[in-house]
């Protein structure tokens, strides 16, 4: 069934599509897509997802049919960016899952944004992009020199290379036609900004419950990535899927929305149990 798409303007102007599904007082969890992907990149785990889970699928800024400006995508702005939308949604604090490019948005988020994430969840993530070969050569052999319109030949190849096992046929198409959205300038200033910063030791400051979860046959991200974000953030969990690609959640859908979902549960579950705080108490015991 296809979903009412809604809009959030931003303090800067700029509007983002969303989705939103599942019950309104459950624990947020938003999720951020891939380098010129959009929420419909994450239709198929949204339909495996528990009714319980308020999921909130957001387009970035020069993405899907959200606003395109000439700005910079550095990582830092769609993190601030990703603030100024859960104030328009007035979601205080939420559970960010990120994959690809989402990923470094949302350590990012956790890094800036401590208190507003009550957990972390990081699909065929990266630790940084700087330095990363397959993103120096997609740059270098296509990126830095594309121009408008878009070949979709260009674009079937980049996502395809992105999958280890077949999808269906109507949801590939789609993620297609969602990159061919994306102007030649999105796609140069994102992956420039991506390739240029690295924050890489500042994750280390991450609090907040983590996920990580990695396909075996990611042809972008490598296990020792992972194994680095891992041993970077405090108590950070890791799950291989063997068999998969960089995009896992698109070929195990439903195994990625049972894991994310539990370990939604489980935060949830440990915050019901968390004493709480009288503030007053507190502050009278230290007068």
């Amino acid at each position: 069934m296809a979903k009412e798409t809604k809009t959030a303007v931003l303090a800067s102007g700029i509007a983002l599509d969303y989705v939103e599904q599942g019950d309104p007082s459950g624990l947020p969890l938003i999720l951020l897509h891939g380098y010129t992907d959009s929420w419909r990149s994450y239709q198929p785990l949204l339909a495996a997802l528990p009714a319980q889970i308020r999921a909130i699928a957001v387009s970035q800024r020069g993405h899907g049919d959200s606003d395109k400006p000439r700005s910079r995508y550095d990582a830092a702005l769609l993190a601030a960016d990703l603030a100024d939308f859960m104030d328009r949604l007035g979601v205080e604090a939420a559970v960010i899952a990120g994959h690809s490019m989402g990923s470094l948005v949302a350590q990012r988020f956790a890094i800036d944004h401590p208190q507003r994430t009550r957990g972390l969840v990081l699909l065929g993530a990266f630790a940084t992009l700087k330095g990363n070969p397959g993103a120096g050569s997609l740059w270098e052999e296509a990126v830095a020199t594309l121009g408008d319109p878009v070949a979709p030949g260009f674009v079937r190849d980049f996502q395809q290379s992105t999958l280890s096992n077949p999808v269906s046929s109507g949801f590939f198409a789609a993620i297609v036609t969602e990159s061919l959205k994306v102007p030649a300038h999105v796609w140069r200033s994102a992956l420039r900004g991506l390739l240029d910063e690295d924050f890489s030791r500042a994750v280390a400051r991450i609090s907040a419950p983590t996920l990580i979860l990695w396909g075996d046959k990611d042809a972008f991200c490598s296990r020792s990535e992972q194994e680095a974000l891992k041993a970077a953030i405090p108590g950070a969990r890791f799950i291989a899927y063997p068999g998969a690609g960089h995009g896992l959640h698109w070929e195990e859908p439903h195994r990625a929305a049972a894991d994310m979902a539990t370990f939604v549960a489980d935060i949830a579950a440990k915050e019901r149990r968390a004493p709480r705080i009288d503030q007053m108490a507190f502050i009278d015991a230290f007068a």
